[in-house]
């Protein structure tokens, strides 16, 4: 259904899975063990996966708390993307890795849900392609905003709920739990 000519594959996509980052995130552990599982079906059926590492003034590249975490490491010959921005197409070179892999659909995972792994999903679809959100492979932390404070769990279910439904003229949206995703199926169109 994407809008990407020449292109049927399907890639998973693990945004910023990084020490600092995940270290106070919302069910860290369940959601880490979640990502290896999507990676894990992802390797069996032979769907390539991207690893993307964020850096800053804060998150300072090549230090600890930038590294992947632990339980998660890219495999060889996956490729890893260094961004900068939210949205991991802006200023790397997501698009063309994707287009070597002969990828239109993406399963995405990571964090922090409210801002990278939320802009990541807008710039796929506004790339043409269509982005499937793990629904329970995402986390971010609480956080509060000019006096309203905002649970992790809500934004997770907010963008769960959100994205679910979230359609584009020949693109779309969509949502999966970990243990109903199936690659063989979304190979065929299904899934959603």
């Amino acid at each position: 259904m994407t809008t990407i000519k020449g292109r049927t594959g399907t890639a998973v996509i693990v945004i910023d899975v990084q020490t600092a980052v995940v270290e106070q995130a919302h069910d860290r552990d369940g959601v880490v063990a979640r990502i290896a599982a999507v990676v894990g079906k992802a390797r069996d059926t032979e769907v390539p996966v991207v690893w993307v590492q964020h850096s800053d003034d804060e998150l300072v590249r090549d230090t600890p708390g930038w590294r992947i975490v632990g339980e998660l490491m890219p495999a060889d010959g996956e490729p890893v993307v260094h961004k900068s921005f939210g949205d991991s197409f802006e200023g790397t070179d997501l698009e063309e890795v994707l287009d070597r892999l002969g990828a239109a659909q993406l399963v995405v995972t990571g964090a922090q849900t409210d801002f990278c792994v939320r802009s990541t999903l807008h710039g796929a679809v506004a790339r043409g392609y269509d982005a499937l959100l793990v629904s329970d492979a995402h986390t971010t932390n609480d956080a509060e905003w000019d006096g309203t404070e905002m649970p992790a769990a809500s934004v997770i279910a907010h963008t769960n709920m959100y994205w679910h439904w979230h359609r584009a003229p020949g693109r779309r949206g969509g949502t999966v739990e970990t243990a109903d995703l199936d690659f063989a199926a979304l190979r065929g169109g299904a899934g959603r």
